[in-house]
């Protein structure tokens, strides 16, 4: 399958092709937020998407450009997380098999969603080793197409949309913000930014735990993951190539936040609005309120990833 790079027509043509299958989930405000943070605070809250999460736009569009021929043999990841669920359902709804390759160690109930969305799931040990093997026999077994979770133009375009309906509707945004992992989320928004809103500057939320993205970004080439330690379980994988070259060239800054401050913002945005946010997607709310002073008077998209939280283990008074 044939990547074309994500330009602006790209982008558009994976938000109109993806409209029958996604939610334009809304964006909320909260005066009792931006009292208290001195922000003005526009969130795009993907944590309403299906599956819940921005995943399903990717993998949506990953799937409705494969080839009649790429389609009879279906689609093939390894995931642990949100894109397992999210291509097993994109699949699912296109009549496409899907096959997922998910660690041992995953989670009963994140197992029991990707096989109720119709999707084949392999299990291996749980090393990124075992898991590339792993998918490497099932390719080759089924012939199915790999749909990476991150480092894949279509994926990236399909992330995009997100950002290109939030500058739709919130008009004169001055800053967008994302959080960053592997990057498909960051370099979405960052090219969505770009092409629709090229007055707005990108700035990228990354826990301080898990900040090869950041060293990446400061020293001009992809750094070496070091193993990450963050509630934000989201945000785990380092960097694809693709992902690096996007974001290097459009994302203005990226900053990093600690543990104690992703908490915070997580807890901030249930007690004040509400809703259920995942941790990741509390890292670039952190952000924006570490640098706060910079931001005055700024109006502030942020894209909310997910909330796909584990409602028995809740961070909150085990750290505040």
């Amino acid at each position: 399958m044939e990547e074309p790079y994500p330009s602006k027509d790209i982008i558009e043509e994976a938000a109109r092709r993806i409209v029958p299958f996604v939610h334009r989930t809304p964006i909320m405000t909260s005066s009792s937020i931006n009292a208290i943070t001195g922000l003005q605070l526009f969130l795009k809250c993907e944590n309403f998407q299906k599956v819940g999460a921005f995943k399903y736009r990717g993998a949506t569009n990953a799937v409705l450009t494969l080839s009649e021929a790429e389609k009879k043999n279906g689609v093939a990841t390894h995931s642990s997380g949100n894109h397992a669920q999210a291509l097993a359902l994109a699949a699912r709804n296109n009549g496409i098999k899907a096959y997922i390759v998910m660690p041992e160690n995953s989670t009963a109930v994140k197992m029991e969603a990707v096989r109720g969305y119709g999707a084949e799931v392999i299990t291996c040990v749980p090393t990124q080793k075992a898991r590339e093997d792993t998918l490497a026999e099932v390719v080759k077994r089924t012939g199915a197409t790999f749909i990476h979770p991150y480092n894949n133009y279509r994926i990236i375009a399909g992330q995009a949309t997100a950002a290109k309906e939030l500058i739709e509707e919130v008009k004169d945004l001055d800053i967008v913000m994302a959080p960053v992992g592997g990057g498909g989320l960051l370099s979405g928004t960052a090219l969505s930014t770009h092409y629709f809103a090229p007055s707005a500057t990108v700035i990228a939320g990354e826990p301080a735990n898990a900040d090869d993205a950041y060293r990446s970004l400061q020293k001009g080439e992809m750094q070496e993951a070091v193993p990450p330690n963050t509630i934000a379980d989201g945000l785990l994988t380092s960097l694809g190539d693709k992902t690096f070259a996007i974001i290097q060239k459009h994302v203005k800054e990226i900053v990093t936040v600690t543990e104690e401050e992703i908490i915070a913002a997580m807890r901030l945005v249930w007690e004040r609005m509400k809703i259920i946010i995942e941790p990741s997607s509390a890292v670039p709310v952190a952000a924006a309120i570490k640098i706060k002073e910079h931001l005055k008077g700024k109006r502030i998209g942020i894209i909310i990833s997910g909330g796909n939280v584990d409602l028995t283990n809740l961070p909150f008074k085990k750290h505040i």
